[in-house]
């Protein structure tokens, strides 16, 4: 893009085509208006061009970075998805290592029990037999 002082000149010098166009006019001067057309579709056939170009490149540009915000919506909304399955999988083992340390207290709670129960069932045993002795002492001998 050009800068603001070489607009205004460019400005200027068509103004003073103009001008001369005019002036041209006014003064029925056919063949300088024979040579400012044939200046004037020059100048508006490079405009033309240069506009077209400008167009052309801004369209290609507004395509480029279109098809760039795509892209990096697409890696953002990627990014996002890998993320949840990552936080997804976390949540997942950590549920699962919750469930085996669950599984592990209930087995240690089972062993527990299961020693208590051998430990009364041995008492039993032993009071039992103790009990069998004391009765068997207590009856009469034939």
């Amino acid at each position: 893009m050009k800068k603001l002082s070489e607009q205004l000149s460019d400005l200027s010098d068509r103004t003073k085509r103009t001008e001369d166009v005019v002036d041209a006019a006014k003064a029925k001067n056919r063949e300088r208006l024979q040579a400012q057309k044939a200046q004037l579709q020059t100048a508006v056939g490079a405009e033309r061009a240069r506009i077209d170009e400008g167009t052309t490149k801004a369209q290609a540009d507004a395509q480029s970075k279109w098809h760039d915000l795509r892209t990096a919506m697409d890696s953002h909304v990627a990014e996002l998805r890998a993320k949840g399955e990552q936080h997804k999988a976390e949540r997942d083992l950590k549920r699962a290592e919750q469930r085996a340390d669950d599984a592990e207290l209930d087995a240690a709670d089972a062993i527990d029990f299961a020693i208590y129960a051998l430990d009364y069932a041995e008492y039993a045993i032993v009071d039992a037999t103790i009990a069998r002795a004391d009765a068997d002492d207590l009856a009469p001998k034939s």
